[in-house]
């Protein structure tokens, strides 16, 4: 599609579109999508308003992640704007507020909202700047190379004169745009690259911060559903009347996963619960458990795989092995935990639909509400909150189709909350993961060969099985069935210099519904690739460090974050006695992390104690330093607390993990007493923050137990019982 640059006029000031054109990015002034163009969707992402105030409009979601500040921040620098008369704008959902670099729409997901936004914002904020400083010298009647920009106002320096943004903004706003602003050098930078305290924390400490679960509407229901207790369970039997006999309760009846209840307060609807004394047949897999999906992983690895990655002559390459290495990981499911329960609060009208959501998947509620109610999308809100934790959790939409029918079932707002409960044994899951690796190793000690075969559900398929219509699934998910992506990624984009390499996927197939969790496949693999190298470096009699830089040569940016996460844990120096260190590094999201772990061990409680982690980023060039180090002590801190204790555990054909004495999750007196975290200056291209962080630790740690005991510990969580039953079979 051909698209030229227009010039639109504006009554409330300088309003910027940016639009992601085949060739590029395309700036426009406007205030409308429709004073565009037929067929132009542009993205209005900048305001400025006489009152002096910069508003960037964000279709990210804020969970955690620091993006409502570190986005903002783009914008100001090359605006040179006060960053105190900055503001944040949530986008409606329309596909003129998409993401330009996404195809999912509306979407907070894989560490890419600063990296997706980065170059645009930057553009639209240089753009702002010049057409301003053009204002100004309008104004003025003098050259523009005689003004100069600083906290929100156009200076002459010969005169003294200033003006402000907001009396600017309006003849901005008439004036043409420039083809190619000019982007300030890294030298220029004021904000970008510095420590400024977030946006959304002052009402996240006083309590203004509006949470799905915070979300009141006049008159509304509570809702619960009474769901199946194992997989594919169907209804048998239950007490309708018993349960709207409860003092509050207003509605019983089927839904599509289960019996919704709704009432006056949400202990009623509980007590309604109770009292359906519903009945259920055993399920699709009643034998299902622990026991039988860990042989069904065991023996997937015997079946053949399908190639992700064949380079070069590996059977060949291991048939002429000095030294031959094969070993074999197992990973369990794991629950995404979130801090807030899901919940969504839905009022269904004949003309309207309200959704009030801590949501990762604005496009796709909305298209679900749209499918659901047969109204426009046009007549559909979504009104996204903070999100308390997401992981990849609240991109899915189960918990917002049950609202929605609630409230269509009802005429009324439903407010629908899941218990911790509910959370734990209706979640969609982390997968299970097995691989087998063999390495090969020259007389050198040099790596020459590696095969890797893994056995894992597929993330993909079940994602397009819930977003697509049935038409387009056979032929798309019949790709997938032959490798699934998140499956493999870390591996067949493995950051070593390796001249063989074969990577094989298995389909493993199981009733647990599986997606995103946080960073993915490289949670998995990270601890099979980085555990793996340190087992060949052992094999080499070479210490890991070396070991890894040896075949990072070719990879400067890997090399040095572990050049340097060595230099910074003091690698080789003493460790205090009954202490060991590990290292691990690994490439995700754009993103170079190193980490070194130094931990002890209680040889007869078999207790892992993780003392300290030193952390090395590259990340490219840095938004927020603040954000970027908190995103890294949380990672590693979540990749910690699924390393050492978490396992979602399978009964009767069903999720039986169901609150946090059954799924521990590492407490405030078990993390690392010291967490060391730098930042590589870097001119690469930019890479994500939420993400990178998480993978390296669980290897660094499990390495580390090796280095101070001599045992190899190849399968997650590290428990005290797997610990003491590895350290007494060595």
């Amino acid at each position: 599609m051909a698209i030229s640059r227009r010039t639109f006029l504006t009554g409330a000031g300088l309003t910027l579109a940016v639009v992601a054109t085949p060739v590029g990015l395309r700036f426009f002034a406007g205030p409308r999508p429709d004073a565009m163009a037929e067929g132009l969707s542009p993205s209005l992402w900048v305001k400025i308003t006489p009152d002096n105030q910069v508003t960037v409009v964000l279709c990210k979601s804020e969970m955690g992640q620091g993006i409502h500040t570190a986005l903002p921040m783009i914008v100001a620098d090359e605006l040179d704007a006060d960053w105190d008369q900055i503001r944040i704008e949530k986008a409606p959902v329309r596909e003129e507020y998409d993401d330009p670099e996404a195809q999912q729409g509306h979407v907070t997901y894989g560490s890419t909202s600063v990296r997706h936004f980065y170059a645009p914002l930057r553009k639209a904020g240089a753009a702002g700047r010049e057409m301003l400083v053009e204002a100004a010298a309008q104004n003025w009647e003098v050259a523009v190379t005689e003004c100069e920009t600083s906290l929100g106002q156009v200076h002459h320096r010969a005169s003294g004169r200033v003006l402000s943004y907001g009396e600017l903004c309006e003849a901005a706003g008439r004036l043409p745009i420039p083809e190619n602003p000019r982007l300030k050098d890294k030298s220029e930078f004021t904000l970008l690259g510095t420590s400024v305290p977030r946006l959304d924390i002052p009402d996240k400490v006083n309590g203004r911060a509006v949470f799905g679960i915070d979300t009141f509407v006049p008159e509304m229901f509570y809702g619960v559903v009474a769901h199946p207790p194992a997989y594919g369970a169907k209804l048998i039997s239950y007490d309708e009347a018993a349960a709207m006999k409860i003092p509050g309760v207003h509605f019983v009846g089927e839904i599509e996963r289960g019996i919704g209840i709704c009432a006056d307060t949400l202990e009623d609807a509980w007590k309604g619960r109770e009292a359906l004394n519903a009945r259920w047949d055993p399920g699709l897999q009643p034998e299902l458990n622990d026991e039988l999906l860990e042989s069904i992983y065991q023996e997937s690895l015997d079946r053949k795989g399908v190639s992700a990655r064949d380079d070069g002559d590996v059977e060949g390459a291991l048939g002429e092995a000095h030294t031959r290495v094969q070993a074999e990981y197992f990973l369990p499911y794991l629950a995404h935990a979130t801090m807030e329960p899901m919940n969504c609060t839905a009022h269904v009208l004949p003309d309207r639909c309200d959704i009030w959501v801590g949501t990762q998947g604005q496009t796709n509620t909305l298209q679900k509400a749209a499918q659901m109610t047969g109204l426009d999308p046009k007549q559909i809100f979504v009104h996204t909150t903070y999100l308390g934790g997401g992981f990849g959790r609240r991109g899915w939409t189960e918990f917002v189709e049950e609202a929605l029918e609630l409230s269509m079932a009802t005429g009324r707002a439903v407010k629908l909350i899941w218990t911790r409960e509910e959370d734990m044994q209706y979640d969609s899951y982390r997968p299970a993961n097995s691989s087998r690796i063999v390495g090969a190793l020259d007389e050198h000690g040099r790596l020459v060969a590696w095969s890797h075969k893994i056995a894992a559900s597929p993330i993909i398929a079940e994602v397009l099985s819930r977003v697509m219509n049935s038409a387009l699934l056979l032929g798309i998910i019949g790709f997938f069935n032959r490798v699934d992506s998140p499956a493999v990624e870390g591996i067949v984009d493995m950051q070593y210099d390796i001249p063989n390499v074969s990577v094989d996927y298995v389909r493993v197939d199981t009733p647990i519904p599986v997606i995103f969790w946080r960073s993915v496949g490289n949670s998995h693999n990270a601890f099979t690739v980085e555990s793996f190298m340190d087992e060949l470096a052992h094999a080499a009699g070479k210490d890991p460090v070396e070991f890894r830089l040896q075949h990072l040569k070719h990879n400067p940016r890997a090399h040095q974050v572990v050049e340097v996460v060595a230099e910074k844990s003091g690698w080789g120096t003493p460790v205090p006695e009954g202490r060991a260190r590990g290292i691990a590094s690994h490439h995700s999201f754009g993103s170079y992390v190193a980490q070194v772990a130094e931990v002890s061990v209680d040889q007869q409680t078999g207790v892992i104690k993780v003392h300290r982690v030193v952390c090395v980023v590259d990340c490219g060039p840095t938004v927020n330093s603040d954000t970027v180090r908190a995103q890294m002590e949380g990672a590693l801190t979540m990749g910690l607390s699924a390393a050492l204790k978490e396992r979602v555990k399978v009964a009767d054909g069903g999720v039986r993990s169901a609150n946090f004495l059954d799924y521990p999750l590492l407490r405030m007196s078990e993390a690392p007493e010291q967490i060391d975290v730098h930042i590589v200056e870097s001119d690469g291209e930019i890479g994500g923050a939420g993400e990178p962080g998480l993978p390296p630790v669980a290897p660094a740690v499990a390495n580390a137990v090796f280095a101070l005991t001599g045992t190899r510990i190849r399968r997650l969580p590290l428990t005290p019982e797997t610990v003491k039953a590895a350290l007494s079979n060595s």
